[in-house]
């Protein structure tokens, strides 16, 4: 009688079929998610360049310091604080030394000749309308670097008469008569203002050009 074998036990039956999943399922490959970072570098905030000055803040600028270098120059010194009407006086006849118009004394031949015929040795002044457009620009300057405008020496009354004075005084010399602006009036329709021309008046034949005032000679000149 041939001996009987033993069925299989179903523990380890199940035992190695249990094994064989796990084994099948780790003989698989497994896949790896990857993540990658990109480094950005921190975007850089270009500043525009500032716009460059006007041709009339540029002349403003060379003519404050001008006039800081002629305090500084001035013996003795003179500070911005104790300046006056009369200091601005002063310095306006310094920059005749400087002038390219022509002024004629009143015992010249071509005194009041507009166009005189030869030369003459009558002395070079700054012309008046430089020397207005100047002290306009310095008032400006003066309050927007601090001043007061009560206390500007540039709109001193003293100023603005020996201003007139010079006005006058080289309209007669040259020949020059004035030219007044008249006053525009509105129109019916209430249009168009005058506005603040009528009041001005200025020398005829471009007396009014601004012209640039010194600004290299104060710097090497003590007054």
């Amino acid at each position: 009688m041939e001996p009987t074998s033993a069925p299989p036990d179903p523990t380890t039956a199940k035992g190695g079929e249990r094994e064989g999943e796990r084994g099948g399922g780790g003989g698989g490959s497994s896949s790896t998610t990857t993540t990658s970072y990109q480094h950005h570098a921190p975007a850089t905030t270009t500043t525009p360049p500032p716009p460059p000055l006007s041709r009339y803040e540029s002349q403003k600028r060379r003519d404050w310091n001008t006039f800081l270098q002629y305090l500084k120059n001035h013996k003795p010194p003179l500070t911005l604080g104790r300046c006056s009407g009369a200091h601005v006086i002063e310095f306006l006849k310094y920059l005749d030394q400087f002038g390219k118009t022509k002024v004629h004394a009143t015992g010249c031949p071509y005194f009041g000749h507009p166009s005189p015929p030869a030369p003459c040795a009558c002395p070079l002044r700054q012309a008046w309308g430089s020397l207005d457009a100047l002290i306009g620009r310095l008032r400006a300057a003066y309050e927007e670097n601090g001043g007061r405008p009560e206390s500007n020496p540039f709109g001193a009354r003293a100023v603005r008469i020996y201003l007139r004075e010079v006005r006058e005084g080289q309209a007669k010399a040259r020949g020059i008569p004035y030219e007044k602006k008249k006053r525009k009036r509105p129109s019916a329709d209430g249009g168009g203002g005058g506005g603040d021309s009528g009041s001005s008046s200025r020398v005829a034949s471009g007396s009014g050009r601004t012209t640039n005032v010194v600004t290299s000679a104060v710097a090497s000149t003590t007054v």
